[in-house]
């Protein structure tokens, strides 16, 4: 079987190979000759002749610059093709349209009036709208439904045609995962997308701001324009960030991305604050709700940076996407455009489709949590029936770069619970048992910077029952180099402190790496 006829899937229908080469030849030609400013008309039976009649030399050299391969120069019949068209069944075109792809099926449909009915097949452009928008609907690109399949095809090209349309396709399967996943996990943070900005908008924002935003971020944000919240849900902000993140202590971080009259408001603030030069190309495009992180755009390089604990003093930043795959992002041509703002997006986005991270319930309040619920990113050990979680999250906003004692931070997320079976000591069970003590041990590379031998956790002596919820507790640690790690174990008494129904015993808490990452979040 050769690699034509693996694309078509009718290996037994020689004719079928034939007809597929032709459509492809035939409509490039007719496209050509359209271009060129020639009169070509579907019914046109003079000009339909002279596409038939193209020289065996031009079947010969087109079709060694497709993905389907040679066809045997000898055999190439372009006449004989031509016949069996007309004979063609609906379905089996229908197959060989399909794998044309658009483009080459709306030339195609210029060739004559059969192939024009098989080419506006409502079904056929639901196919290539689900393959390359990933809509299952027809609708526009601002939510509106749409007549019909085909109409939605050509209305989302006009819309993006002054972008690659490979990037438009790359940037509207990053938005439909996001949405997807908010859609069944998170919907009150999917209400507060707002609808995608307009040229204007965006052209209006780097007026003002004196910057040329990257081709990206430019089509993230034709998609949505950031997130509005109407109701803050409380004096301090609100939880429904897309990004999400963390607490410990009193430290509370949650980020959202800002629309962009908010990019232009918090810019100029900022960037003036921060003494940036006027002419600086760093935008601010998310931020927390409530401990104050930032993260910023440099729309020259297309590399996206948070702020460090040293920000406000010397504007110190960190870059949040390995540089090496920031690549063309001011390129109308290529097809390799790629900034740090859809590589974020991205990576966020396959982290949540796999579980890696999760939301995370508290006081009947839901946000995204940064901490990592999935091996190797998260550890787990059970000892005696108790079973204790552990994952560690960069904490950028508090990193001093120019502290050699304390340059990273890191809080780690502790997650403890017991099994239903209960305690169990030397094979017999208990109902209950309850922590007393902390050990801890934390390495940077192998050398160890501290230990803890301390009761309770953060002034907690939490009481473990099968069945119950894990109990949670998130703590911080600096670290002068990275990496590092943290480990240790917990004291447990089955039964409880005031009643204990046996002797102490260890309860190890897995390794968890601390290290920097290559997203930073």
């Amino acid at each position: 079987m050769n690699l034509i006829q693996l694309e078509i899937g009718y290996s037994s229908n020689a004719a079928m190979l034939k007809i597929y080469m032709y459509l492809i030849l035939v409509s490039h030609r007719c496209y050509a000759l359209c271009r060129e400013g020639s009169t070509c008309r579907a019914a046109d039976k003079k000009g339909f002749q002279r596409l038939e009649t193209v020289t065996r030399q031009e079947v010969s050299v087109w079709s060694k610059r497709t993905l389907i391969g040679r066809l045997r120069e000898e055999h190439v019949q372009v006449r004989e093709m031509g016949l069996e068209l007309e004979a063609l069944g609906d379905l089996a075109l229908h197959v060989i349209l399909s794998k044309l792809g658009p483009k080459d099926t709306a030339r195609a449909a210029c060739v004559s009036n059969k192939l024009r009915s098989s080419a506006s097949d409502d079904s056929l452009w639901s196919n290539f709208c689900s393959q390359d928008l990933d809509l299952n609907r027809p609708l526009d690109p601002l939510g509106n439904p749409t007549p019909s399949f085909k109409e939605t095809y050509q209305i989302w090209r006009e819309a993006f045609s002054m972008y690659p349309w490979p990037l438009v396709m790359r940037v509207k399967r990053c938005w439909g995962r996001l949405k997807n996943w908010l859609g069944i996990n998170f919907p009150e943070a999917e209400a507060t997308l707002r609808k995608g900005a307009a040229e204007a908008d965006i052209q209006q924002l780097e007026t003002i701001l004196k910057v040329k935003l990257p081709l990206p971020t430019r089509i993230l944000y034709r998609f949505y324009d950031g997130q509005e919240f109407v109701v803050r849900q409380s004096a301090r902000g609100t939880s429904l960030g897309l990004i999400g993140g963390y607490s410990f202590y009193d430290h509370l971080v949650n980020v959202y991305l800002l629309p962009l009259s908010e990019v232009i408001l918090q810019t100029k603030a900022i960037i003036h604050h921060l003494g940036f030069s006027s002419r600086s190309k760093y935008i601010v495009v998310a931020a927390s709700t409530y401990v104050r992180k930032l993260f910023f755009l440099n729309c020259t390089t297309g590399q996206l940076h948070v702020g460090t604990a040293n920000l406000p003093s010397d504007g110190e930043m960190m870059p949040c996407v390995p540089d090496r795959l920031i690549s063309s992002v001011h390129d109308f041509k290529g097809d390799q455009q790629q900034d740090a703002m859809l590589l974020w997006l991205e990576e966020h986005g396959r982290r949540l489709e796999n579980g890696i991270i999760k939301l995370r319930e508290e006081e009947n309040i839901r946000s995204i949590s940064l901490f990592p619920e999935e091996p190797p990113l998260c550890s787990t050990a059970i000892t005696n029936g108790v079973k204790v979680r552990a994952s560690a999250v960069f904490i950028p906003e508090a990193a001093d770069l120019q502290n050699d004692d304390a340059k990273y931070a890191f809080s780690y997320s502790i997650r403890i619970s017991l099994q239903p079976e209960g305690c169990i000591i030397d094979g017999i069970p208990f109902g209950s048992c309850q922590l007393y003590l902390r050990h801890w041990i934390i390495r940077a590379y192998d050398r160890i910077v501290s230990k803890v031998n301390d009761e309770a956790v953060i002034g907690k002596y939490p009481l473990l029952h099968p069945g119950e919820k894990e109990f949670v507790y998130e703590s911080c640690t600096p670290l002068p180099t990275s990496p590092g790690s943290i480990e240790g174990s917990f004291t447990f008494v089955p039964g409880r402190l005031t009643d204990q129904k046996g002797a102490p015993f260890e309860v190890e808490v897995a390794k968890v790496d601390l290290h920097l990452p290559d997203y930073i979040f």
